[in-house]
């Protein structure tokens, strides 16, 4: 068949230069890649790809044996580096690469399309020419809801997931479930156990499967690994008819180095910086974008935009932000540059951050944008225009560490790092707080959840249910890796499937009611979630008792009747009659013990409604005497 090239098509108008040269195009993902178009009734692909440093770009693939000479594109005549042009008669599905010569030095690389849909499976590296309008979504009931339930004063409880180690088929030589078996599966369990939102670990293109996705090549193409985009857009489709929210994690902090990707695409630090010093990520040894370059941020945003506009994304997590804040990160003295002023924030991406989230948050209202930050940078969570970064949500790195070190504590060490589970209260409600138990917890010999507990295996179990309640109590959003969920002995492996077996077991069993219960309160009771983010919520009613280790602080909502007590009680000792002061006169029912034998627990309880006596305690009028479990997490309310 005849694969004749024309330069008489554009998808370019002056006004889409215009504002890729400005940084301001946040769609480029109509304009560039590859597109079915039709020239004079014959059909065909129009191609367009910026490479202003290449003194030649022609298309190699399937169509044309991949020969460089057969399809060569034409650079526009008004200096924005585009090269496009218009082939006959090519089909779907088909692989091509572009073939660039560097003007600079002659030197030649196949590339990979930045803008292309979809690409071969690794390790193969292809992009594969494909379109994405024909599929039909069937989820208009949750995007007409999608802004009540992202809102920030409702209850939002994420399983972090990685879709290639969630579930395999061992069956069938161990490979990863498809785009469309997770989808029914996860949306079931997901409903069960009463989250409102998955968050999907990178499923953008990468060659390395260790990477876990976060060395990307292809910042618009969903991993051929598990199925094709319209399977994707199935994925997202299915959950959302399930009522579950889809959070995707997006890296564009750094890029992997392989040969066809970003990495020196025309010859010329094209998206990176030149220097090493700004351009290399010696953690990841990675490439770091050119924040600075007006067409690399439209890049950048048109991908976010990209996800949430194809793909009906419901949030991103941006990965790594305290990396793109801080130029020094990672580095020793002499590794890095200053900026104008001497100061060591990277102001080009703090612009950057500003810029995507202005313009995400401008286009869909409704959707949520997570910053994974992990200092103390003020403001990540407030507005643009009141000088923050303008995201929605922020993961409390302070709050995960400073708790993990704790509960690893033995209890009888733990009356001396009473500080570590009380400081959170200080800055709760300086940000809009995500609780993350992340993937990032269980891998590097870090060792699982509940092998972080200390004490034989009932206490491990124990400690790890009151960990879990005391997160539901604490203010903030709340996020937990999958497998944390029962318990999972062994770290995380990204080449296997979770350890579902270990469920056959009623301690595991229990591990898992728990949780799904907890979710299921966190949704119910609006005290726990209505006030996540602000003073209001919150009330100590003592946070001295270090000798006993024992918390007690109230969640509140706008009804005083809603009001939850809750008694931490991180001693390995029951206290049988324990006095707690308490504002609100009345009688105080427990509606939720980690020690209950539900959960395998002890069953060390307040079985009846609890009347308050007129005894002074805690500085209020009136108190309550409980039986407070060993190693338990009590929750009470008025009846």
């Amino acid at each position: 068949m005849k694969h004749a090239i024309h330069y008489d098509v554009t998808r370019l108008s002056e006004m889409d230069i215009y504002l890729f040269k400005e940084g301001t195009h946040v769609k480029l993902y109509d304009k560039f890649g590859s597109h079915f178009m039709e020239r004079e009734g014959v059909p065909g692909v129009y191609f367009a790809v910026w490479a202003p440093n290449a003194a030649m770009v022609s298309v190699i693939g399937d169509f044309n044996g991949y020969d460089a000479a057969a399809h060569p594109l034409k650079l526009r005549e008004d200096e924005s580096g585009i090269w496009e042009g218009f082939i006959d008669n090519v089909g779907i599905g088909e692989t091509y690469k572009y073939h660039i010569v560097s003007k600079m030095d002659g030197r030649t690389f196949e590339k990979a399309d930045p803008y292309a849909k979809y690409a071969e499976k690794p390790p193969n590296s292809a992009s594969r020419i494909w379109e994405i309008e024909d599929y039909r979504w069937n989820d208009e009931s949750w995007m007409d809801l999608r802004k009540e339930k992202n809102a920030h004063d409702k209850p939002i409880c994420i399983y972090e997931v990685h879709l290639g180690s969630w579930r395999r088929k061992v069956e069938e030589g161990n490979r990863p479930l498809t785009y469309i078996e997770a989808a029914e599966e996860l949306a079931r369990y997901l409903v069960d156990m009463n989250y409102t939102h998955v968050e999907i670990m990178p499923i953008t293109e990468h060659p390395f499967e260790g990477s876990w996705g976060y060395q990307v090549t292809g910042y618009f193409a969903p991993t051929a690994r598990y199925g094709t985009p319209q399977e994707f857009m199935q994925f997202v489709d299915i959950l959302h008819q399930h009522g579950i929210g889809v959070i995707m994690d997006w890296v564009p902090s750094h890029f992997v180095t392989d040969g066809h990707g970003l990495i020196n695409f025309d010859g010329t630090c094209l998206y990176e910086h030149m220097d090493p010093r700004l351009g290399y990520h010696p953690e990841w040894k990675s490439a770091i974008f050119n924040y600075g370059r007006n067409e690399v941020r439209a890049f950048l945003i048109s991908s976010a935009m990209y996800w949430l506009e194809k793909y009906h994304i419901d949030g991103i997590r941006v990965d790594a932000v305290a990396s793109m804040l801080y130029l020094d990160y990672a580095r020793n003295e002499g590794e890095w540059i200053p900026n104008k002023y001497g100061g060591n924030e990277n102001l080009e991406a703090i612009e950057f951050l500003k810029q995507l989230n202005e313009t995400v948050y401008g286009e869909h209202g409704d959707i949520i944008m997570v910053a994974e930050e992990s200092t103390a940078y003020p403001m990540v969570t407030r507005p643009v225009y009141a000088g923050g970064l303008g995201f929605g949500f922020k993961w409390n790195m302070g709050w995960m560490h400073d708790t993990l070190k704790y509960f690893k504590l033995d209890p009888i060490y733990r009356q001396h790092h009473h500080h570590q589970i009380t400081f959170s209260m200080w800055y709760a409600f300086d940000e809009n707080f995500v609780l993350p138990l992340s993937h990032d917890e269980v891998v590097h010999m870090k060792g699982s959840l509940i092998r972080k507990m200390p004490g034989d295996d009932n206490q491990k179990y124990a400690n790890l249910r009151a960990l879990f309640a005391y997160m539901t109590a604490h203010p903030g959003k709340k996020l937990l890796f999958m497998g944390g969920e029962f318990a999972q002995w062994a770290e995380w492996n990204y080449k296997q499937s979770l350890d579902w077996h270990l469920l056959e077991n009623p301690c595991h069993r229990g591990i898992q009611r728990l949780v799904s219960d907890l979710n299921a309160l966190y949704k119910s009771e609006r005290a726990l979630h209505l006030y996540d983010e602000k003073h209001a919520g919150f009330e100590w009613i003592d946070d001295t008792d270090y000798q006993h280790n024992v918390l007690a602080f109230l969640r509140k909502s706008d009804i005083e009747e809603e009001t939850i007590l809750v008694v931490c009680n991180f001693a390995d000792t029951v206290y049988n009659h324990y006095r707690i002061g308490i504002p609100i006169p009345g009688r105080w029912q427990e509606i939720f013990n980690s020690q209950y034998r539900h959960y395998e627990g002890w069953d060390i309880t307040n079985p009846h409604p609890i009347e308050t006596e007129q005894i002074e305690c805690h500085g209020r009028k009136y108190s309550l005497q409980l039986r407070l479990p060993p190693l338990g997490v009590c929750f009470f309310k008025l009846v």
